[in-house]
C-alpha cells in the first residue's frame, strides 16, 4: 500500500530517494506540522524556474507590495516642508465657487509657508494643487488606483500613486500638519472622520481640521451635535476638534495658529 506519509506529498514534489517526510517543519518564523508540511525548501522554490505564477497573488506577496508602497511614500515625502492636506470632491466643476475656493486656499497655504498635499485627482484636489503651483510652492498629489480615475492632475509637482487606501491615508496624516476639507463626497468624509478619530484618541496631536463651507457642512455639524453627542455617542468636547469657516484667510490662520507657525 506504500508509505502513508508519501500519500500526503503533493504531486510533482522532488523528494530525495529514501527520504521520509518530516512531521515538523520550520520555515523562518512559521511552524508547520503533520499534513501542513511542505515539500522542498524556500530556496528551492525561489530558484525553480518552472511552475505557475499564482504566487504573485498570495497574501505574503501582497505584504511585500504594501511594504514597498510605504517605502516609496516615505522616500518621496520625507523631505517635504511643513504641509497641509486639502480634501474635496473630484466632481467639483472647474470654475465653480468651490473650485475657486480651492485655488485660493492652495495659494494662501503656500504663502503661509506650507506645501499642499491632495489626493492628486481632478475637481477640488486639482484646484488646491493649481493654487499651490501658481504660488510657486510645493504641490503634492497622492493618487490611488481606481477603475474610474484618470491619474494625477497636471498641477502636481511630486506625485505618488498607491494601490492601497490605508497606505495612502497614512501618508496624508504623517506628512501634514493639518487638514482643510472642502465640500466632498464619501472619500472626503472617510478622510475627515479618520482624522477626527486620530485626534480624538490622541494618536496625533496639534492637528487642526478646518471644514470649508458652512452651508455644506452645517447639516453634518448639526447631526453630530443633536444626534451623536446628544445621544451620548460622543462628547461635547469632540465638537471642538474641528472648525468651520467660509473665509480663506481664517482657514489658514487656524492652521497656522494650531501648529505654532
Amino acid at each position: 500500500m506504500g508509505n502513508p506519509e508519501d500519500a500526503r506529498i503533493p504531486e510533482g514534489a522532488q523528494i530525495p530517494e529514501g527520504a521520509v517526510k518530516p512531521e515538523e517543519q520550520r520555515l523562518g518564523p512559521v511552524l508547520r506540522r503533520r499534513d501542513q508540511v511542505q515539500p522542498g525548501t524556500t530556496d528551492q522554490r525561489l530558484l525553480d524556474s518552472e511552475g505557475d505564477s499564482e504566487w504573485v497573488h498570495t497574501d505574503p506577496w501582497r505584504v511585500m507590495r504594501i511594504q514597498s508602497e510605504f517605502v516609496e511614500g516615505f522616500g518621496a515625502l520625507a523631505e517635504l516642508p511643513g504641509a497641509i492636506s486639502v480634501f474635496g470632491s473630484a466632481r467639483t466643476p472647474a470654475g465653480g465657487p468651490d473650485y475657486e475656493a480651492g485655488v485660493q486656499i492652495g495659494k494662501a497655504l503656500v504663502e503661509a509657508g506650507f506645501a499642499v498635499i491632495t489626493g492628486g485627482g481632478p475637481g477640488a484636489m486639482e484646484a488646491a494643487n493649481k493654487g499651490a503651483r501658481e504660488a510657486k510652492g510645493v504641490s503634492v498629489g497622492l493618487g490611488i488606483e481606481l477603475p474610474f480615475e484618470s491619474g494625477l492632475n497636471p498641477h502636481v509637482d511630486i506625485g505618488v500613486n498607491f494601490r492601497y487606501f490605508f497606505v495612502r491615508k497614512t501618508m496624508f496624516v504623517k506628512y501634514a500638519q493639518g487638514f482643510v476639507v472642502l465640500p466632498g463626497g464619501l472619500g472626503t468624509l472617510d478622510e475627515l472622520f479618520e482624522a477626527l478619530t486620530l485626534v480624538q484618541t490622541g494618536k496625533v496631536t496639534r492637528f487642526p481640521i478646518v471644514l470649508f463651507g458652512t452651508a455644506y457642512w452645517g447639516g453634518l455639524v448639526d447631526w453630530l451635535r443633536d444626534t451623536v453627542v446628544a445621544g451620548g455617542k460622543a462628547s461635547e468636547h469632540d465638537l471642538m476638534l474641528f472648525h468651520v469657516t467660509d473665509d480663506v484667510d481664517e482657514a489658514v490662520r487656524l492652521v497656522t495658529k494650531e501648529v505654532g507657525r
